[in-house]
């Protein structure tokens, strides 16, 4: 089995996208997944990239992948967020996802980042203990939010 972690090239996105929607099945989400390939080719590969992704291939075909991009903490100042990291289910526990989360963090390491951060589910055990394992803080006392696109426009309308 030959594995190599590498940076994601636009003919990737198909295969990327797949990614994305078995994560969204997995987090128990199968419909909540918008994004078009063409979306992923033109954010991901224009001038200045809106994100970064690499992918896990083994002998030849796209198994895992993990996209990133830059935030800025107005107490770090440029950090990095890793928006997903996922391996198709038959090649869990192969080592993939830690060659991928590996890739993640030099990448940080390599542009002079002050912190790298993510999101998991309170009931995804086994990637918390990872995270745990690997030395990440879990936050247990923040909260994330979001707005999704109807709350964006209620809100907009009725704060006009």
């Amino acid at each position: 089995m030959k594995t190599v972690i590498r940076k994601g090239k636009k003919e990737d996105m198909p295969a990327v996208l797949e990614l994305i929607k078995e994560l969204a099945a997995f987090e128990k989400e199968p419909d909540a997944v918008i994004t078009t390939v063409e979306t992923l080719e033109r954010e991901g590969f224009k001038e200045n990239p809106l994100f970064h992704v690499f992918v896990a291939e083994v002998d030849g075909k796209i198994e895992g992948m993990a996209l990133v991009y830059y935030r800025f903490s107005t107490w770090k100042g440029r950090t990095l967020h890793l928006e997903d990291l996922i391996v198709r289910e038959e090649k869990r526990g192969t080592g993939l996802g830690n060659a991928l989360y590996k890739q993640v963090i030099q990448f940080a390491k390599e542009q002079g980042l002050k912190r790298v951060e993510w999101v998991v589910l309170d009931w995804n055990k086994h990637a918390i203990d990872f995270y745990e394992r690997s030395g990440a803080n879990i936050l247990k006392d923040w909260y994330t939010v979001q707005m999704d696109e109807d709350g964006i426009t209620r809100y907009v309308e009725m704060n006009p």
